[in-house]
């Protein structure tokens, strides 16, 4: 999954993956129009961010973490983008599907079709997920025929531009998490 977070400073890019089944996600950040300081490895859940400042940013995270050098802090529930970014990327991997009878009070509406990486999509929008409050439609979703979700794009109180929040369709690999810290329950 990529994670583009915009800013005024350049924004940032969180290209990694999400273990829906232990609430983990774990990726490389990378700067946009920003210096390196900004970028190294990073690890989440619901409450928490790890850090792994890098002077040698990689492509691609490592397949497990490293042992050292992370730090850690509270994740913020209002004005971070990139909280706000990693927060709602989490939650879209509920384990209770939405009740189809009440989504169309909850603000979602079919808007069209599309194509995104080759794939002809239904765009929808749907409910606020985390985004800024009171603003049923800033959710956008590119669902697949098969209902597979490919994009999720969301306005957040912090920025001016929408997150955007890319899916690519790999096998399920659980996240290992940074060491000494377990996952939550």
């Amino acid at each position: 999954m990529t994670i583009t977070v915009p800013s005024a400073a350049g924004g940032l890019v969180v290209t990694g993956s999400i273990d829906y089944r232990a609430r983990l996600g774990y990726g490389v950040v990378h700067g946009t129009g920003r210096d390196t300081s900004s970028g190294g490895l990073i690890e989440w859940t619901g409450a928490t961010v790890f850090v792994h400042p890098m002077a040698n940013i990689p492509a691609a995270a490592p397949a497990s973490p490293p042992g050292s050098g992370w730090y850690s802090r509270s994740l913020q529930t209002t004005g971070s983008a990139l909280d706000t970014s990693l927060a709602i990327a989490l939650s879209l991997g509920s384990d209770r599907p939405d009740n189809a009878a009440l989504l169309p009070q909850n603000g979602a509406t079919w808007t069209g079709q599309d194509r995104l990486d080759g794939h002809q999509v239904d765009v929808m929008t749907g409910p606020d997920a985390g985004a800024k409050p009171g603003t049923a439609g800033s959710v956008r979703y590119w669902i697949g025929s098969d209902g597979t979700m490919y994009r999720v794009q969301v306005d957040v109180a912090s920025e001016p531009q929408p997150v955007v929040i890319d899916f690519d369709t790999g096998e399920y690999v659980p996240v290992r998490p940074v060491p000494g810290v377990s996952p939550p329950p």
